[in-house]
């Protein structure tokens, strides 16, 4: 799977467009099978428009692809979108796990966490 170099602004995108549920669900639709935007637009009590503005947002996300076929258009899941996701995730994690780790040696390091057996460091 090829993951695209993640900067802020792909990142704020992806994470925009999964904060919303109806997008989400239309991922989980897509991710199925190609729907065209007619009929996802059939599953929910909003606009067709609506659904074209959600559709948009997922795309621009780069976690759909539309496809003109005739008259419909053609909305499927890139399915190196999750990867996306997950690589965004992961990063977090990675970054906030060195942060415990070192948090952990520091106090594994204080004089004051050893000779009170607690990590509130000495009382004043």
């Amino acid at each position: 799977m090829v993951v695209d170099e993640l900067n802020d602004e792909t990142v704020d995108r992806l994470f925009h467009a999964l904060a919303d549920t109806t997008r989400r669900d239309i991922l989980r639709r897509c991710v199925r099978g190609e729907l065209s935007v007619s009929r996802l637009a059939e599953a929910y009590p909003m606009s067709f428009a609506a659904v074209q503005k959600h559709v948009a947002v997922l795309e621009r996300a780069g976690l759909v692809t539309k496809e003109r076929s005739g008259r419909e258009q053609l909305v499927r899941t890139d399915p190196d979108a999750v990867g996306r996701a997950r690589q965004a995730l992961d990063e977090l994690e990675s970054a906030w796990r060195g942060r415990v780790d070192r948090m952990a040696r520091l106090l594994a390091e204080d004089p004051a966490t050893e000779e009170n057996g607690t990590t509130e460091g000495p009382e004043r």
